[in-house]
């Protein structure tokens, strides 16, 4: 019952960072460039669950955003699948307790993302890719994903280790001698 509420509050949550990505981040761009904020949603779901759910989460998503958004399906399926594989390879290897960890995690996370973007937008598409424009845009959206991040970090904590709680359990072996 908890894990059919708590995958009822992540599609809401989905829902709430579309309208915030779609509409009002639309008024606050820096140089024309919004953050992206399912980077962020998709790596909070694979660090915090499980591996498998965080890349169902990411999947979807990415099929939801092609279908809405790209000009050719599979970039943001691709792009957000790697973050959520990403992000367990993430929870293996690092803590999720301290802030610049999770800054580093978003930032390197927003690189590959806009990389993989990139790189299908050249192959599929057919856009040529302006260097320097492309590093404008990986270093603006890499900040402004980190700034969210700081603002929102302490919510997705909280959540996030309730969320992780209810999936992997308690997994800490205490005896008493």
């Amino acid at each position: 019952m908890k894990k059919t509420i708590i995958n009822a509050i992540l599609i809401l949550t989905i829902l709430i960072v579309y309208y915030l990505q779609a509409n009002f981040f639309n008024w606050f761009t820096i140089s024309g460039i919004m953050p992206n904020l399912f980077i962020i949603l998709v790596l909070f779901i694979g660090l915090f669950s499980n591996k498998i759910m965080g890349i169902v989460y990411g999947l979807i998503i990415g099929v939801i955003l092609d279908l809405l958004l790209s000009a050719k399906f599979g970039i943001y399926t691709i792009g957000l699948g790697t973050i959520a594989i990403l992000a367990g390879v993430y929870e293996k290897n690092f803590s999720k307790d301290s802030r610049i960890t999770i800054m580093v995690m978003v930032f390197t996370s927003t690189i590959i993302f806009e990389i993989i973007a990139y790189i299908l937008n050249y192959v599929l598409v057919g856009i040529n890719i302006e260097i320097l424009n492309f590093v404008k845009i990986l270093l603006v959206e890499g900040i402004y994903n980190l700034i969210l991040t700081i603002i929102i970090y302490p919510l997705f904590q909280k959540a996030g280790y309730y969320i992780e709680n209810e999936y992997k359990g308690n997994k800490i072996l205490t005896r008493y001698f």
